[in-house]
């Protein structure tokens, strides 16, 4: 039996020290299967001299590192993969000029023909929930709905956003989504990122489900 896995969203913005130790402390939490690296207002360069940072962290830590937007950069600072939320033309390049060596994921869709269409590129996962939206305390409702219809019709693993709580992480996982992705509310934890981790992971632990492969 399998159950899902946490996939960690970087804030919007940070100090790449300070976050390099934040990373090392969640990873004391327990299991992390990937983290994406989040700076939707940074330029190439600042992105790359982030990563440069964080993708050794993250990689020691035995999780993914995956890259916002940005191939080339993904390319040069030796992460795991891209996650593109722009534009279905976008998702078919990358995943053209990166798979199979590296991951490719998609989100941003609106419309379940959009979901499907992004799925059919062969990306390795497709992501529910907006990241630029204010985080509230529970998953969007759309979030909920969307993941557990892809769930239980779909091959394509899908990640399900939780809210900017670890309790949002039981809605989040009950879609049956192979992951389930937190922002603030491991970075803003008040207990810090190892409790914030942990605690996820005990939710997540209560959701197995069969693997189907």
């Amino acid at each position: 039996m399998n159950r899902p896995r946490l996939f960690l969203i970087t804030p919007p913005a940070f100090d790449p020290a300070k976050l390099a130790a934040d990373l090392g402390d969640a990873f004391k939490g327990g299991d992390i299967a990937c983290v994406l690296i989040y700076m939707p207002d940074a330029d190439g360069k600042a992105l790359q001299e982030a990563a440069q940072v964080l993708v050794p962290v993250i990689q020691d830590g035995g999780a993914a590192a995956l890259i916002y937007r940005d191939t080339q950069v993904t390319g040069r600072s030796g992460a795991d993969g891209v996650h593109i939320d722009t534009s279905l033309e976008d998702v078919k390049l990358a995943v053209e000029s990166l798979q199979p060596a590296k991951i490719v994921g998609g989100g941003g869709t609106k419309l379940k023909h959009q979901d499907m269409e992004w799925a059919e590129t062969g990306i390795d996962y497709l992501f529910f929930g907006r990241l630029d939206l204010e985080e509230k305390p529970d998953p969007h409702a759309k979030t909920l709905s969307k993941a557990e219809w892809w769930s239980q019709l779909f091959e394509t693993p899908c990640v399900a956003l939780g809210g900017n709580t670890i309790a949002s992480v039981e809605a989040a996982a009950a879609t049956g989504a192979d992951f389930v992705a937190l922002k603030d509310a491991v970075w803003q934890n008040p207990e810090g990122p190892a409790a914030a981790v942990s605690a996820a992971n005990a939710i997540l632990e209560a959701h197995p489900f069969e693997d189907t492969d």
